[in-house]
């Protein structure tokens, strides 16, 4: 069992950062802090994703090349690296980056109207501000 768990570490460190990111979310009332744990745990699941894409002894590049016009060669799947996830994972990390540039203007907008990032001091000014009729 042991031997089980040191032989998966890597899947250990990507659960540990995917909670590190999700009690950043969860328990942080700055939004700035908020934001980096989000994009702690999209990174981790990027890795996560990357990683079982791979498969052990398999070096070749899915490219088959017909040989001359003399009809497809008979291949084993087996042997070839999938190359979906790792394409996924670029889609994921040009989402996540432009994620990230818009909460960051987000974030400008809210300091800029309520000149703090504290959860709960927006609230609370949005509540007075409710009541002030303003």
């Amino acid at each position: 069992m042991l031997e089980f768990i040191i032989s998966k570490y890597n899947f250990w460190l990507y659960v540990i950062l995917m909670m590190i990111g999700l009690y950043a979310m969860l328990a942080k009332r700055n939004l700035v802090k908020k934001l980096i744990g989000m994009n702690i745990f999209q990174t981790a699941i990027i890795l996560f994703y990357v990683s079982i894409g791979v498969k052990k002894g398999s070096v070749h590049v899915p490219i088959i090349v017909d040989s001359h016009g003399h009809g497809a060669q008979l291949i084993h799947a087996a042997d070839y690296l999938n190359p979906l996830p790792h394409v996924l994972m670029l889609t994921a990390i040009v989402v996540s980056i432009a994620t990230t540039g818009v909460a960051l203007a987000v974030l400008i907008l809210i300091y800029r109207r309520y000149q703090t990032l504290n959860e709960d001091e927006i609230i609370h000014i949005r509540q007075a501000r409710q009541k002030a009729g303003v």
